[in-house]
């Protein structure tokens, strides 16, 4: 398969700001490490868009997510982008709109 362009939603760069903001009240160092690696964990993508998991919740093999230590980063394959839609903690009731 070609590459593919990944574009992150703005609801998706939303998210990673909140979370970033959340983690640089105990550290701003570790929030930017955060967000670097969270970026870094799609990169992949690109090449191998289906390589993340089906999301259990929709059960759609063009809605899938890649995990990221505690972090959901959710994503939809539509013909030549990955759409970055979504990125929530593992543990939060998800359920989608």
């Amino acid at each position: 398969m070609a590459e593919v362009s990944v574009i992150w939603a703005p609801s998706a760069l939303a998210d990673v700001e909140s979370i970033a903001e959340y983690i640089a009240r105990d550290s701003l160092e570790l929030a930017s490490l955060f967000v670097k690696r969270l970026f870094a964990a799609t990169d992949r993508l690109q090449k191998y868009p289906f390589s993340g998991r089906i999301i259990p919740e929709i059960r759609h093999s063009d809605c899938r997510e890649v995990i990221y230590g505690a972090y959901r980063i959710m994503y939809r394959i539509a013909n030549n982008e990955v759409w970055i839609t979504g990125v929530i903690h593992g543990a939060r009731d998800w359920m989608p709109e």
